[in-house]
């Protein structure tokens, strides 16, 4: 598995082709998915390892991708604290209970990730069996600013106003509150790794809304704690949108590989990132949605930006979109594959 064409990348060693995997793989836009789906709960596809396992392993197959990530959602991690998730309608996670102060950082429910979260380190371990060696299996989890940003807000947001609120009313409990992140999301990571994971993403979706020196305040320090507590020998990629105005600072908190969204150009962001990192993406989703002859000649104008370098891992610059027809992501994997040979 160490000479994974995906791993290998993510070493940023050199490969016959340039591997390509995609967020959110496995989904709606799959029939395969939806036909799970439409049997069971969100949240009882997740808490079965059978069933995330099947999910997972489904995806790779069905796409032709190198590597699999496993099927679980970053907000698990917070369900313990005790501030009342769920699923449900149309509005995505809610949480009954937001974070707003810093009595309701102290009064955060302590829990043992291991124990609480069982199921998902039993379902990298099905996982991982089921790929029986072929391809290398992706861990994942939520980075301390997002996560947060969900227990602040409530539910998703887009102008995060109570998340920047807090952070500016209350450094002390903001950071009070980081800081439990970064402990729980380390402990779930390395549990992943234990449980057979090859490679970590971190997702931090949402710290495109910060300026600058907010992040260099609230979230770099933190995200550097998070990365030097995760088990050394396992390529961590670290993914944000948003922050082309902030690449450095990406690159400076940590990660093996950096993630690009689809609003900077792949060949600049790389010269700023510096080439000792790799870097991993960056089309637009809903290119997606286009004609496969369109898809191939953007997915061949990023592997151009990409000039052949070692250390490229082609994916989207987010995930993949409910509407996408399932052909045209296998056509994006082909063009990938054909593309980039050498």
């Amino acid at each position: 598995m160490r000479n994974s064409t995906f791993l290998s990348a993510c070493r940023r060693e050199k490969t016959p082709y340039t591997p390509v995997w995609l967020m959110r793989q496995a989904g709606r836009y799959m029939e395969e998915y939806r036909k799970v789906r439409a049997r069971f709960a969100f949240l009882d596809l997740c808490r079965r390892p059978d069933l995330a396992c099947e999910i997972t392993v489904t995806a790779v197959e069905r796409l032709g991708v190198d590597a699999a990530i496993l099927f679980s959602d970053i907000l698990l991690l917070l369900e313990p604290l005790g501030r009342g998730l769920s699923y449900g309608g149309g509005d995505g996670p809610v949480f009954s209970r937001p974070v707003r102060g810093r009595a309701d950082v102290d009064a955060l429910r302590e829990f043992d990730p291991e124990e609480e979260l069982s199921f998902v380190y039993e379902a990298v371990r099905q996982s991982r069996a089921a790929l029986a060696g072929k391809l290398p299996l992706i861990g994942f989890a939520g980075a301390p600013f997002t996560l947060a940003s969900y227990l602040i807000e409530g539910r998703g947001s887009r102008p995060f106003v109570e998340t920047k609120r807090f952070l500016h009313a209350d450094g002390e409990a903001w950071h009070a509150l980081a800081a439990r992140l970064v402990d729980l999301v380390a402990r779930h990571i390395n549990a992943q790794i234990e449980a057979g994971a090859d490679a970590i993403q971190v997702f931090d979706s949402w710290v495109g809304c910060l300026a600058p020196e907010d992040y260099r305040a609230y979230v770099l320090p933190h995200m550097r704690e998070l990365f030097s507590r995760i088990q050394p020998g396992v390529p961590v990629i670290h993914f944000s949108t948003g922050t082309g105005g902030m690449i450095e600072l990406i690159r400076d908190a940590g990660g093996t590989v950096i993630g690009l969204d689809w609003r900077v150009d792949l060949d600049a962001a790389w010269r700023r990132c510096g080439y000792h990192v790799a870097v991993q993406g960056n089309l637009d989703p809903v290119v997606l949605l286009a004609s496969r002859a369109e898809i191939r000649r953007q997915a061949g104008e990023i592997l151009k930006r990409a000039a052949g370098r070692p250390g490229h891992v082609f994916n989207l610059g987010h995930g993949v979109l409910q509407q996408t027809p399932v052909e045209n992501v296998v056509a994006l994997v082909d063009s990938v594959h054909e593309l980039s040979s050498r």
